[in-house]
């Protein structure tokens, strides 16, 4: 490995899904890492794996021991991104389940220390998000918010809540690498 790269991770949000992979594309040296939920999405908004796996490896969660998480240990990721971010996953990472590759994707990154930054589809008690016909109003539950909430807390975690946001703090980490 010449130098460290950026773990990307899709749960199964559509949250503003278009976006959110139409920055990660402007990247470079990423990997891609797809929860089953994931892959079900990405199928749903029209959105092609194969334009994916032309500019990054993929990675999907087809193992119950989630064996790419190793590369944590040897220094391979820099930072680790998760948007957008189910509030399922969230949930689970806030009471420390690794019980799939995303999930333990962000447990061995926080042990390794190394940063991530996450985009929940759950920030507030009235929004707006996208749904495969388009906008919608959503109105996430009092304990959706509080997983989020109780997220921001967590150390080597930054929470974003919109795609400008996680545009500005995925630029700021990278600037930060270099």
């Amino acid at each position: 490995m010449d130098k460290p790269r950026l773990a990307w991770a899709i749960t199964g949000s559509g949250h503003y899904i278009e976006e959110c992979l139409d920055f990660m594309l402007t990247l470079d040296e990423v990997d891609v890492y797809l929860s089953l939920a994931g892959e079900e999405v990405l199928k749903m908004y029209g959105i092609q794996l194969d334009d994916i796996r032309q500019k990054f490896p993929v990675y999907r969660d087809k193992t119950a021991s989630a064996p790419p998480v190793g590369h944590f240990y040897k220094g391979h990721y820099h930072t680790f991104v998760m948007a957008p971010t189910t509030s399922n996953t969230v949930a689970k990472c806030v009471l420390g389940i690794a019980d799939s590759l995303v999930t333990n994707l962000y447990s061995q990154a926080g042990k390794c220390k190394v940063p991530s930054i996450v985009y929940p589809c759950d920030i507030a008690p009235e929004m707006e998000t996208t749904a495969p016909g388009g906008k919608v109003m959503v109105y996430p539950r009092k304990i959706d918010l509080e997983g989020t909430a109780k997220l921001r807390t967590f150390e080597y975690t930054s929470v974003v809540e919109s795609v400008d946001e996680l545009i500005i703090t995925v630029k700021e980490r990278l600037k930060s690498l270099t």
